[in-house]
């Protein structure tokens, strides 16, 4: 997660691959206030600081980003979200029936 003054605003996930690119998710929070506008610094900003192997500007490194929201917390045991029960059996029953 990645935090400001006001909290949560960010979930970043980052990919090493083998040719030595890295390729990374951002999803911005609903909710979170973080402007369209400040994407580019704070890719920047995450290249600069996170990722010192490679560049953006070296097309190494690239991001998708996406806005969305935290459904919840889930672990390899099943546990379901605390906010939302129901959450992870209709997951379950979607993945069984595919």
């Amino acid at each position: 997660m990645l935090h400001n003054q006001t909290g949560d605003f960010a979930a970043l996930d980052l990919h090493y691959l083998p040719d030595a690119t890295v390729q990374g998710t951002v999803v911005i929070l609903d909710g979170s206030g973080f402007l369209e506008e400040e994407i580019p610094e704070l890719l920047q900003h995450i290249d600069e600081i996170l990722l010192p192997e490679v560049r953006l500007d070296h097309k190494n490194l690239t991001f998708t980003v996406v806005a969305g929201r935290i459904l919840g917390s889930f672990t390899s045991e099943g546990s379901q979200p605390s906010d939302q029960p129901d959450s992870a059996a209709a997951v379950a029953a979607t993945h069984q029936q595919s």
